[in-house]
């Protein structure tokens, strides 16, 4: 393996070295460097450098250093309720992205950037070592196949995470506005290095286009193993349904969502939670164990825990959301799915507070019921509409509550489903990629206000008649709307130099 020298144009192709580590993912132990010639030498180092992908979405790397949740750990979840508001920030570790005060210098999406081009470079590199092992006689066709799926789907869900952050939505001016750098080929030595400088943003229509490519070779190559801890088929379908929402495909939508004949709704709300990799709902999660953990600063537990009970109290629900009307009061994603302290309250979707162990929740089957839902009434269809919606929030109402008709919906059927999908994910991070899509298109004026940063500082303020002070609101209009390409990756790379999001 030629040494990537410090020229460093495309600052996120950290290293071209491969890992393995143990064969399990549900045991995923700390990752061994080994040189390219030796990487995929036999079955079992094939098996470890798939892992070691996963190991680099689960764990990540900050400013140096991995085991602080970038890109898909406790990193990713907490910045996409930062930006969007139902959870409150309650310490200075994830203000910046709170109150939308972002530069181009802002470590933390500086983290999200590299660590999530580092993810897609490994994924790349194991994707041609894919092609040598099978040539070689390592691995058969079939393995083949199965392993280019799974590596597929982390790319492709991979550049999905930096076009919703760094780019407009796609329902504003697809092929006018800059998309983000679509990786494909590995990283490995100085000439690639210089190759990959050449390739610019693109728009977000071809950023798209190619992410739909990858999904749908997924989903043609892939198996379904049981285990949401590896990318599946499954996961390559139910991703769609996600991309495709955004694309205002709904005839898309419903047609990837029907495909998933093999997934229900678990018989409560607290059960994806509970046993992550045994109930019927939960399609693709990040794995941690004590082992193998993203860190006290990565893992779920711990920024999203109520001190009370382990947790560093980083992060608690939002009042403002606490007191929504359409969170009815007995709710089991209140009784069950919460806890207090005298300051507040707290999910308590994530309990690790002792090993970190909890899994990384990032497609659960609930939300293709609502994305197929939303879909539906796009398509005029609010009776399919309310029955979907009425599937998820009606397995989490106390007895004796109606299920919502039209009529129990003044808003509309579409807001009711998005009412409930900020209920059913909270403190998961999918309420801001919504607010990125209803954004661009009109939908919604941008970020909503917020709780004021560090103003919440007793249970009394999560009373209804509570006085919250409200800040933080970004327009739609703003550059604030989008994260700055770094400036590491400005300064290093004259290409993307220019292609700099307005007003940064």
């Amino acid at each position: 393996m030629k040494r990537i020298k410090s020229k460093n144009i495309f600052v996120a192709a950290i290293s071209g070295l491969l890992v393995f580590g143990a064969c399990d993912v549900t045991d995923q132990s700390p990752v061994t460097l080994v040189p390219e010639e030796e990487a995929f030498a036999d079955a079992g180092k094939v098996e470890g450098n798939i892992l070691g992908v996963y190991d680099a979405a689960q764990r990540g790397f900050y400013l140096g250093i991995i085991q602080r949740g970038y890109p898909f750990g406790a990193a990713s979840i907490q910045q996409g309720d930062m930006r969007s508001g139902d959870m409150y920030n309650d310490q200075l570790f994830y203000e910046v992205t709170y109150i939308g005060g972002w530069t181009p210098s802002t470590a933390n999406q500086e983290g999200m950037w590299i660590g999530t081009y580092r993810l897609i470079n490994r994924a790349n590199v194991v994707l041609e070592g894919l092609q040598t092992a099978l040539a070689n006689g390592i691995i058969d066709q079939e393995e083949h196949d199965s392993y280019r799926a799974e590596m597929l789907f982390m790319r492709a869900f991979s550049h999905w995470q930096l076009v919703t952050d760094f780019s407009r939505p796609y329902a504003d001016n697809p092929s006018g506005n800059l998309g983000i750098p679509y990786r494909n080929t590995a990283i490995s030595d100085t000439e690639r290095l210089e190759e990959a400088a050449t390739v610019g943003r693109g728009t977000v229509e071809e950023v798209y286009t190619l992410i739909l490519q990858d999904l749908d070779e997924a989903e043609q190559l892939g198996t379904n193993t049981g285990v949401p801890f590896r990318a599946s088929q499954a996961a390559a379908i139910a991703f769609k349904t996600r991309v495709k929402l955004h694309q205002l495909d709904w005839a898309g939508v419903l047609e990837e969502a029907a495909k998933l004949t093999n997934f229900q709704l678990a018989a409560s709300p607290a059960d994806p939670f509970d046993s992550p990799d045994g109930n019927p709902e939960s399609i693709f999660s990040l794995n941690n164990t004590a082992e193998s953990n993203p860190g006290v600063n990565g893992a779920l537990a711990a920024m999203y825990g109520n001190p009370a009970e382990g947790g560093r109290g980083l992060v608690k629900i939002s009042p403002l959301i606490w007191n929504e009307p359409f969170w009815v009061e007995d709710d089991l994603r209140r009784t069950e799915l919460t806890t207090s302290s005298p300051d507040g309250y707290y999910t308590a979707k994530y309990t690790g507070y002792i090993n970190r162990d909890d899994p990384t929740p990032l497609i659960r089957y609930a939300e293709v019921v609502l994305n197929a839902a939303e879909a539906h009434a796009r398509l005029g269809d609010e009776a399919t509409a309310l029955t979907l919606l009425n599937s998820v929030r009606d397995r989490a109402t106390p007895e004796g509550t109606p299920s919502y008709d039209a009529g129990a919906l003044p808003d509309g059927v579409i807001q009711g489903i998005w009412n409930e999908k900020r209920i059913e994910f909270l403190a998961e991070g999918l309420w801001w990629y919504d607010i990125h899509r209803l954004s661009g298109m009109g939908e919604l004026p941008g970020i909503p206000p917020k709780a004021a940063s560090r103003s919440i500082g007793s249970i009394e303020q999560y009373e209804p008649d509570a006085d919250i002070t409200l800040d933080h609101s970004v327009p739609y209009s703003s550059n604030l709307f989008v994260w700055a390409i770094p400036l590491q990756e400005i300064v290093n790379n004259p290409l993307l130099a220019g292609q700099q999001n307005p007003g940064y």
